[in-house]
């Protein structure tokens, strides 16, 4: 189960996972993020907000994970991960390899800063 709101004043997703992401997560990410920006032409920004990553229910949810990212990357400015998962901590510099958005870690503590960074870019 992942938590979803979509501040559309600011054009920025933040997602908090509550338990091993499912596929069926990110189906519903899609669907409420889409016509958003079929609308907009692109989100702001995106927050990971999770004070430790659940990790993927299966390998289905993994593979979906990864679909949704590949479908949508160019379809976001910045990405925060807000956490202090180890994992989070590294995946800025593993996404700078491979995809479009801007990615920056935050400690769980700096959500506030990080919702400057994805509204500005500072």
């Amino acid at each position: 189960m992942i938590d979803i709101e979509l501040l559309r004043d600011k054009g920025i997703l933040i997602l908090t996972p509550r338990e091993p992401l499912e596929k069926s997560d990110f189906l519903r990410i899609a669907s409420a993020v889409d016509p958003f920006i079929a609308e907009n032409g692109i989100l702001t920004g995106v927050m990971i907000y999770v004070k430790n990553f659940p990790e993927w229910k299966n390998f289905a949810a993994l593979v979906e994970h990864l679909r949704f990212v590949w479908d949508h990357q160019r379809k976001v400015e910045r990405v925060a991960a807000v956490s202090d998962s180890g994992f989070l901590k590294i995946v800025p510099k593993i996404m700078e390899h491979f995809a479009h958005p801007e990615v920056k870690h935050f400690d769980f503590a700096e959500k506030a800063r990080a919702l400057t960074w994805l509204e500005t870019g500072t």
